[in-house]
C-alpha cells in the first residue's frame, strides 16, 4: 500500500532521492508466490537472511538465530533463499533506476542514491519522479520500495528509513533541523549498539541532544573521528554529492554460522576460511582487482564483534597468497573465539589498486608466485566454463559452501 507522507510541493534543491527495497529477499519471494503475501516469511532456515514485515512485527530480525525468530514468531513461513532469483530482481530494479536518473550511485543490490536535479522539465519534481519511481518498480519488476528526498545524502536516507515500509517522504530544505533532531541518535550514521550505549550513558538520547555538545565533547567521548562526524550530521552538514561510476574500494565475503559456530573444529573453521576467500580472489580477478590489506570480522555468540587487519608488501589477488594472510588473523583471534564462541566470520580485501591486476601481480616476489597466479587463472577459465563447482580444494570436498551473496558488480 502506498503511504504518503509528502506536501505537494518540492524545494527545488532537495534533489536527491534514496531509493531502498522493502525486505528485499522476503519481498522477491511474497511476489513469487501469492500463498505468502500477506504472511510473515523467514527466509533461511539457520540464520535469518530477511524477514517480511510481518515477521518483524514480531520482533523477528536479519542474522538473528533460526530457532530465536521461530520462537518469536511460530506460525511464521521459513523458505530456502534464491540467491539467482535476488540477483535478477536487483538487476531489473538497477535498470528502474538507470531510467529514472543518468547519476545513480549503488550502495547494496538493493538500495541507491539518485540525483534528479536538471530534470525538472523532462520529469517533474524530485517527488514526482520518486512517485513515478516507485509505480515503475512495483509494475516492471514488482516488489514495494521507499523513497526518501532531501538536500543531502545522509538526510535522504535518514528519510527512506523513517519512511517504510512503502513509502515516500520529502524533506524541505526549511524543515531539516526539525525532521532530523527529534529522531533517536541511532539514526545517525555510524552509531551501531555500542556508540549509542555510551551516548546514553551521558543523557544523550536524540540527535538534537547531540547537536547542542561541541565537536571537542564528542570527540571526547567517542574519539576524533567519530566525534567529527557526529557534529557533522548532528546539524545535516554533509557534502557529498551522489556519483556514478566509481569502484569498489574493498571486495569481501561473509557468512553466518548461528549457533552451530560455538561447536565448529578449527579444521571446519577452516574450510569458511578457505572457502570465502575463494569467492573473494575469484571475483578480484574477475574484475582486474588487486589489494593489500586483508581484513577479518568476527561476530560472536554474545553480539560482541572483532576487526582484526594484515597489510601485505603488495598488492595482489592470489588465492594462495591471501588465504595464508586470511590463516594468519584468524590465529591471532582464537583465543577470542574459543571464549565468546563464533556465529560470523567475514574478510574483506582493501587497499584496492587503482590501475588493475597485472602490472601489480607480475613483479611479485618469490618467482613461484608466477606459477601461482598462472594457475588461479586456469581455474578461473574451467570455472567459467563448467560452472564454480567443477573446480574446488579438496577441503571443501562433501561440505556445505555455503551462500554466495548477490553483490554489486566490483
Amino acid at each position: 500500500m502506498f503511504v504518503s507522507r509528502v506536501g505537494s510541493t518540492a524545494q527545488p534543491s532537495a534533489t536527491i532521492l534514496h531509493a531502498d527495497l522493502d525486505s528485499f529477499y522476503a519481498s522477491v519471494e511474497q511476489r513469487d508466490d501469492p500463498a505468502l503475501r500477506g504472511r510473515p516469511v523467514i527466509v533461511g532456515g539457520g540464520v535469518v537472511l530477511a524477514a517480511s514485515y510481518e515477521a518483524k512485527a514480531y520482533g523477528v530480525r536479519t542474522a538473528m538465530g533460526g530457532r530465536q525468530a521461530r520462537g518469536l514468531c511460530p506460525h511464521a513461513i521459513v523458505v530456502p533463499p534464491r540467491m539467482s532469483a535476488y540477483s535478477e530482481a536487483s538487476h531489473a530494479v538497477f535498470e528502474v533506476f538507470h531510467d529514472t536518473s543518468p547519476i545513480v550511485e549503488p550502495l547494496s543490490v538493493d538500495e541507491a542514491f539518485l540525483d534528479v536535479s536538471g530534470l525538472l522539465r523532462v520529469s517533474g519534481t524530485p517527488v514526482e519522479i520518486g512517485a513515478q519511481l516507485r509505480t515503475a518498480v512495483r509494475e516492471r519488476v514488482g516488489l514495494p520500495i521507499t523513497v526518501g528526498i532531501a538536500r543531502t545524502k545522509f538526510l535522504a536516507k535518514v528519510a527512506s528509513q523513517e519512511a517504510k515500509p512503502d513509502g515516500l517522504l520529502l524533506v524541505p530544505p526549511d524543515r531539516e533541523l526539525a525532521f532530523l533532531h527529534p529522531l533517536p541518535v541511532r539514526r545517525l550514521w555510524g552509531v551501531g549498539a555500542k556508540t549509542a550505549e555510551k551516548l546514553h550513558a551521558h543523557g544523550i538520547e536524540t540527535v538534537a541532544d547531540v547537536a547542542e555538545l561541541s565537536e571537542s565533547t564528542l570527540s571526547s567521548l567517542l574519539g576524533g573521528a567519530m566525534g567529527y562526524r557526529l557534529f557533522a550530521l548532528s546539524r545535516n552538514i554533509d557534502r557529498r554529492r551522489v556519483v556514478t561510476g566509481v569502484r569498489r574500494r574493498s571486495v569481501g565475503a561473509q557468512r553466518a554460522l548461528g549457533r552451530r559456530g560455538n561447536t565448529m573444529s578449527d579444521a571446519e573453521v577452516d574450510a569458511v576460511v578457505v572457502n570465502l576467500v575463494d569467492r573473494i580472489t575469484r571475483r578480484m580477478r574477475k574484475a582486474g582487482r588487486t589489494g593489500r590489506t586483508v581484513v577479518l570480522r568476527l561476530r560472536f555468540d554474545d553480539f560482541s564483534r572483532a576487526t582484526r587487519s594484515h597489510t601485505m608488501p603488495r598488492a595482489t589477488a592470489s588465492t594462495d597468497m591471501i588465504l595464508d594472510a586470511a590463516r594468519t588473523l584468524v590465529t591471532s583471534a582464537a583465543p577470542l573465539i574459543a571464549e565468546r564462541g563464533l556465529t560470523l566470520v567475514g574478510f574483506a580485501v582493501s587497499n584496492i589498486d587503482r590501475d588493475g591486476a597485472q602490472q601489480q601481480e607480475l613483479p611479485f616476489p618469490p618467482a613461484p608466485a608466477h606459477d601461482v597466479i598462472a594457475l588461479d587463472d586456469a581455474v578461473d577459465q574451467v570455472r567459467k566454463r563448467y560452472g564454480n563447482a567443477a573446480v574446488m580444494r579438496g577441503v571443501l570436498l562433501g561440505r556445505d559452501p555455503g551462500l554466495e551473496m548477490p553483490h554489486l558488480p566490483d
